[in-house]
């Protein structure tokens, strides 16, 4: 069964095998000493190609048509691993293959895989791209489920919000679900408040579009008990503290942490992983209107603690406090939580570098070489207990919004910690969710962070 995809499109690679171009994938080095065909090193030095860094030359036949194409892979092909992803949009429409290339099959054909991606559900043409032959050496199978993964967390977060209500969330995740045979439910509107969710249905109550929190299951009891939780914010006005029209901008991404763990959920399934998979995602809009959550507010969180409002632009860890609490209470062995939650952590590390909190040494440590291993970055920060005092109200237990804008990112994760049991083995992400600038593996919009090297963790069988 093929990996499932939100949005129906063309393989970027071909399996059929047959007549294919090929890509002589290159170093300076490998032009300077004449280690290429005769042909390709005699058009790279009539064209003063230098195999820079995703550079690509074509090869015209004798008769004017394609045939071949170099790539430059600079001097230190390891500081890019993933340049190939440039492959996918410079190449012209055909079949190719690469001949040579001092990078192994899989790194490359991912990077490939992952540079071809291309969000155009709203346009009208669509380009006829190049397809990669996968060679007999790669792991094909993983490739694929990986790319799936990263594409499915690309696209929910890149659909606008008109498209990508709290109720198309929930349809994302049943057509996810029916596609691996797992399980959905959903708790929605006023039910909330029957199932003790309180801080979900205030924040999403003042939406034409109902809150909810959907859950799914997959996997076999008895296998290790994994609950992925992502903030489901399907777009944030700022609420009554609203947010100036530029800084809505991207809010289209607010959900980015359910769409990264539902595409982390994907390679999982895909894989068949022998783990008990629980996702649970709180999905809301926090809109405007009469009967929406104010200011000064003190709500009585599922946990039982009380929560002073003190800015309604605060709201994810509102709903994540909910998810958490009851995702906790199912005592999971490994328990994850991903969210686009504050503009500290991009002041603190930038846009491509989401941190992550936990207090449990080996599952840090554990996280941080799946990260190197499969060059997903990731950062831990630390939960500094002295900040704690952050959190105190005036008329409440807790405050979602402390005063003085230091340490956001911390604070934000210590309100977290709070609805999650001590000793559980816990982390959270707090992701940014785009790519601002093009990459060699990424176009400008919506972004996997950080769930490739889950899914390296997870499948390595670390504890």
């Amino acid at each position: 069964m093929a990996p499932f995809q939100y949005i129906e499109r063309p393989s970027p690679f071909s399996t059929k095998g047959g007549k294919t171009l090929p890509v002589f994938a290159v170093t300076p080095a490998h032009v300077e000493t004449g280690t290429l065909e005769p042909l390709a090193l005699d058009w790279a030095k009539k064209a003063g190609f230098k195999a820079e860094a995703g550079s690509v030359l074509l090869i015209p036949t004798s008769d004017g048509h394609v045939g071949g194409a170099l790539f430059g892979l600079g001097s230190n092909p390891s500081e890019n691993p993933y340049l190939t992803g440039k492959l996918a949009r410079a190449l012209p429409a055909g079949e190719w293959h690469i001949e040579t290339a001092p990078l192994t099959a899989n790194r490359l054909l991912l990077g490939y895989g992952l540079g071809a991606y291309s969000f155009d559900r709203y346009r009208s043409e669509r380009l006829t791209e190049p397809r990669l032959l996968i060679p007999q050496d790669a792991d094909a199978a993983d490739i694929k489920r990986q790319i799936s993964g990263v594409y499915l967390a690309r696209d929910l977060i890149n659909t606008p919000a008109n498209d990508m209500s709290p109720a198309d969330l929930e349809a994302a995740v049943r057509r996810l679900a029916e596609h691996y045979k797992a399980e959905v439910s959903v708790v929605t509107g006023d039910e909330l408040l029957e199932k003790n969710f309180p801080l979900v249905h205030a924040v999403g109550r003042a939406s034409t579009v109902a809150p909810r929190l959907i859950e799914m299951r997959w996997g076999k009891k008895g296998h290790r008990k994994v609950t992925l939780v992502g903030k489901g914010v399907s777009f944030d006005t700022g609420g009554l503290d609203i947010k100036p029209s530029s800084s809505m901008l991207l809010m289209k991404k607010d959900m980015g942490g359910a769409a990264n763990v539902l595409g982390l959920a994907l390679m999982i399934m895909d894989a068949k992983l022998k783990v008990d998979l629980h996702v649970v995602i709180p999905a809301v809009e926090n809109a405007i209107a009469g009967n929406a959550f104010r200011p000064g507010d003190v709500y009585k969180s599922r946990k039982g603690l009380t929560v002073q409002i003190d800015n309604t632009d605060a709201e994810g860890r509102l709903i994540l406090a909910d998810a958490l609490t009851y995702a906790d209470a199912e005592e999971p062995e490994l328990l994850i939580d991903m969210a686009t939650l504050t503009g500290a952590a991009r002041v603190a590390l930038g846009p491509d570098l989401p941190p992550f909190f936990t207090d449990d040494e080996d599952l840090a440590h554990a996280i941080a070489d799946a990260s190197l291993e499969v060059d997903d970055p990731v950062w831990r920060l630390p939960l500094h207990k002295g900040y704690e005092r952050m959190l105190k109200a005036q008329i409440a237990d807790l405050t979602n919004a402390p005063s003085g804008g230091m340490a956001g990112a911390i604070t934000a994760a210590l309100f977290l910690k709070r609805f999650v049991s001590p000793g559980r083995r816990w982390a959270h992400f707090d992701i940014f969710g785009w790519s601002q600038t093009e990459r060699a593996h990424s176009p400008v919009g919506g972004e996997a962070q950080a769930i490739r090297a889950l899914y390296r963790y997870l499948q390595s069988g670390a504890d």
